[in-house]
């Protein structure tokens, strides 16, 4: 067992440099967020920007949870097949508990945005009664610093996450804590952090994430919560603990790119590819409407010696108007405003046009269809050409969705220590109570822990794809493929095609059609 080494105040001091670099490090992309966000903001201000990206970004935030991830835990070898199995049908459950489908759709707008979300896979203590559970949750990478010359987090030596709570919790949950005599220095990091509000009765916590190498090659990953100069805890000090604060050694913390860029963590969205041809449109539209203003008002040229009284004129009330001598087109003339030019529409138009191609918002990918186009087949290959760009963001949200499943794994592989048994609903809708522990996946019954190849798939199909499927199944059934005398042919043809629910149609026509034992 590794000696403990004690974190004091030099300590903490260090952490907080470290912490104040990648601060410094992080405040070109920091900026970049906050005009994305007042970009964003004035979709909803009175006399603020019109809604193109506003439109173009909740069709895409409805391509992505219109594909909510799953995962299929694929066994490695044939005595790992119950253990893949099972996993398959709880790991939904799990992500159920921690709320993930709200935590998925809250960071795609992130992701459309900003162009960068992170998850944050813990095991938290307070969950399921105090017996702990796995929390996945959504991060805000404003409270998350790291080495930002990485191209991979966990190459980072240190990660901080920065959170805000009431001083009386913390006082709490750690008595040792004084918050009267941390006050000026949690008040110095509170305001170095870019924290605004008042803090007479919160506080700033830093989880302290950092990697310890050791002899031989390993690696422990360690924290330390701090609170202004105070050690609120730490895992280098805790005697309960050996191998490291988690036993996979890697940061619990998964990142999801939109758009890379270089070779950083954090990539771009689409406020940043949108924002210049969104900004022309505003400025058109602005000068548009002040144009349209002035042409929609009667005004007249009037000439000093006119002999109207102009009170009585512009009252619109009264019948007559008295007037001093005659009245004709060179005393009183109406002020013609000339038509918008053409070309200024035409420059409008295009910059709309230009907007849809970079943000891949073509109408077409939002369900409407131009050209004279009305056949289904046609219709249907637009639309999934048109969402190119959707399924490319998605893939790579399915990536992190990978990366989060198998930090889960980890996190019951080490902490289930007795048998969880969760509800399971099956698609009939019949329910069934699967249990596992962690021993099921450790090395402990022969020797060799078992490993697992994750697949990720949408959860479920967009209304469209289960009409296209049904439509199929339809087609076949009136071909005659489910007959008796075909079903063999149909057999063959079925496993060389690629739909949702393929294999339930193989096995139903096999049961169905197997041929009846010898008496």
């Amino acid at each position: 067992m590794n000696k403990k080494r004690k974190i004091t105040a030099p300590d903490v001091l260090s952490a907080k440099r470290i912490l104040a670099e990648y601060k410094r490090q992080k405040g070109a992309l920091e900026k970049r967020y906050i005009l994305e966000d007042k970009l964003w903001s004035n979709v909803y201000t009175p006399g603020g920007s019109s809604s193109w990206i506003f439109n173009s970004i909740i069709n895409k935030h409805a391509d992505i949870v219109e594909k909510m991830p799953t995962s299929v835990c694929l066994p490695r070898e044939k005595r790992d097949e119950e253990a893949a199995d099972t996993l398959t049908r709880i790991i939904p459950a799990i992500t159920e508990r921690a709320h993930f489908e709200q935590s998925y759709s809250d960071n795609a707008w992130e992701k459309l945005k900003h162009g960068t979300c992170a998850y944050g896979v813990f095991w938290n203590t307070s969950l399921e009664d105090g017996l702990g559970d796995i929390d996945v949750r959504a991060l805000r990478i404003s409270d998350i610093f790291w080495d930002m010359s990485v191209s991979d987090i966990q190459d980072s030596k240190n990660l901080f996450i920065v959170s805000v709570h009431d001083v009386a919790s913390v006082e709490a949950s750690y008595p040792h804590f004084d918050f009267e005599s941390n006050r000026e220095a949690e008040l110095e990091i509170a305001a170095s952090l870019g924290f605004s509000e008042s803090f007479d009765s919160k506080c700033v916590v830093v989880d302290w994430y950092y990697k310890r190498y050791l002899q031989g090659g390993a690696c422990e990953l360690h924290l330390c919560k701090f609170c202004g100069d105070t050690v609120l805890y730490s895992s280098e000090c805790d005697e309960s603990i050996s191998g490291g604060w988690y036993a996979h050694g890697r940061y619990p913390i998964v990142f999801d790119r939109l758009y890379p860029m270089g070779n950083g963590v954090c990539g771009f969205g689409m406020i940043a590819i949108a924002s210049d041809a969104q900004d022309y449109i505003n400025k058109i539209d602005s000068n548009m409407l002040t144009y349209a203003d002035w042409a929609s008002r009667v005004r007249f040229w009037a000439k000093r010696s006119l002999g109207v009284n102009e009170k009585e004129f512009l009252d619109l009330n009264r019948s007559i108007v008295e007037v001093e001598g005659d009245i004709d087109q060179e005393k009183l003339r109406q002020i013609e405003i000339s038509p918008i030019n053409d070309s200024v529409i035409d420059s409008k138009r295009m910059k709309i046009e230009e907007l849809k191609e970079i943000t891949g918002s073509r109408d077409v990918s939002q369900g409407g269809i131009t050209g004279g186009v009305t056949a289904a087949a046609a219709i249907s290959v637009l639309r999934e050409a048109g969402a190119k760009s959707s399924r490319d963001g998605i893939e790579e949200s399915y990536r992190a969705y990978e990366e989060i499943v198998s930090l889960i794994i980890e996190l019951i592989s080490e902490f289930y220590s007795t048998e969880r048994v969760f509800r399971i609903s099956g698609k009939d809708g019949t329910l069934s109570y699967v249990g596992i522990s962690g021993r099921a996946l450790t090395a402990e019954s022969e020797g060799i822990r078992p490993h697992f190849d994750i697949k990720v798939e949408a959860k479920e199909n967009s209304p469209t794809m289960k009409k296209e499927r049904n439509e199929l199944i339809r087609a076949l059934y009136e071909d005659g493929a489910f007959k008796a005398e075909n079903v063999k042919e149909t057999l063959i043809m079925l496993e060389l095609m690629d739909f949702d629910g393929v294999s339930r149609l193989r096995s139903a026509l096999s049961r169905e059609y197997a041929p009846s034992p010898a008496v």
